[in-house]
């Protein structure tokens, strides 16, 4: 036994593992390490990650520039989604039997009622005329004030 354990430190001493101290096991060749000596792997994944580190403020930077034009396309597809969904829920009610004709009646019965109250004498025009007015200045303001 006491040949092998000298043989072994013979070898240690030769080769130059220190026992006493821990160490690594590959010898540093500085801090970084050249694009060569990467894995042939993380050359084609660096870029990805520098461009998705990036991403979030490209897509800040690119909102910032484009906002009205953003905002514009943004409420024309909604104006669009908006029109589309009224003319479905219409024809939904317009195939219902005989709700078509009922809205039709009370639309011509309604048509028949404002002729009657507002638009046969002058006075009566004239009163419809302040009522319009006086809704108009309290959506639109009024600038005589």
């Amino acid at each position: 036994m006491t040949e092998s354990t000298t043989e072994s430190q013979q070898q240690q001493s030769q080769t130059g593992i220190n026992n006493e101290q821990a160490g690594d096991m590959v010898p540093s060749m500085g801090t970084s390490t050249p694009e060569s000596q990467q894995p042939q792997w993380k050359q084609y994944v660096q870029p990805v990650f520098n461009v998705l580190g990036e991403l979030p403020s490209q897509v800040v930077r690119f909102f910032d520039d484009y906002k009205q034009p953003l905002i514009t396309l943004g409420l024309i597809i909604l104006a669009i989604i908006t029109v589309r969904v009224t003319i479905a829920v219409l024809a939904a009610i317009n195939s219902i039997p005989l709700l078509s004709p009922i809205f039709e009646l009370i639309g011509i019965g309604y048509m028949f009622w404002f002729l009657w109250r507002y638009l046969l004498k002058a006075s009566t025009r004239q009163e419809l005329a302040n009522e319009f007015n006086d809704l108009k200045a309290q959506v639109i303001g009024n600038n005589s004030q």
